[in-house]
C-alpha cells in the first residue's frame, strides 16, 4: 500500500513540474495570470491603429501646430538642415499643415502655448532612426528668442 501512495505523489509532483515548466519556456503563464520574472508584457497603443482605411502603424500622423490628425498622403510642411556635427539631429522648422496655414484652424506653439501667427516657425530637432524619424519640438520663435536671452 506505501508503494501505490508513494508512486501517486510522485505523479502528482511530475505533473505539477510539466505544468510549470510548459508555462515557464513558453509563456502561457500571461493568460493564465501567473507570474514570469523578466517576461515580456504586451504594451496597448494610445490610439487605434487603423483610424483611416490604409493607414499603417503610427498613423494618424498629427499636426504640431494645430494638433490636427492628417490623413494619409497630407504633410506637415517643413524644412530639416543638415547635420552641422557628428550627432544623429538635425536641426528642423516646421511651418504646419494645409489647415494651419489656410487660417482654419488656431497655430499654437506646443511648448509655450501661446497662438502663434502665420509668419512664425516652430523650431525643433530631427532624429534620424532607421526605417523613421523623429522630431522633438523646441518652441516657436518667440519663446525660443525670450529663452535665449
Amino acid at each position: 500500500m506505501d508503494g501505490w501512495i508513494q508512486l501517486f505523489t510522485l505523479m502528482i509532483i511530475g505533473a505539477f513540474l510539466l505544468w510549470f515548466g510548459y508555462t515557464l519556456f513558453f509563456g502561457m503563464g500571461h493568460k493564465t495570470g501567473f507570474y514570469i520574472p523578466g517576461g515580456r508584457q504586451k504594451r496597448q497603443r494610445a490610439f487605434p491603429v487603423a483610424e483611416y482605411p490604409g493607414s499603417s502603424a503610427g498613423s494618424p500622423k498629427t499636426c504640431p501646430v494645430c494638433s490636427a490628425r492628417l490623413p494619409p498622403g497630407e504633410r506637415v510642411k517643413s524644412a530639416a538642415f543638415p547635420s552641422m556635427g557628428k550627432g544623429k539631429d538635425r536641426m528642423m522648422h516646421i511651418i504646419g499643415c494645409v489647415y494651419c496655414l489656410e487660417g482654419d484652424r488656431v497655430r499654437i506653439c506646443p511648448v509655450c502655448g501661446s497662438v502663434i501667427t502665420r509668419d512664425e516657425i516652430l523650431f525643433a530637432r530631427l532624429f534620424d532612426k532607421p526605417g523613421r524619424s523623429h522630431v522633438h519640438v523646441l518652441g516657436c520663435s518667440r519663446c525660443r528668442r525670450s529663452g535665449s536671452r
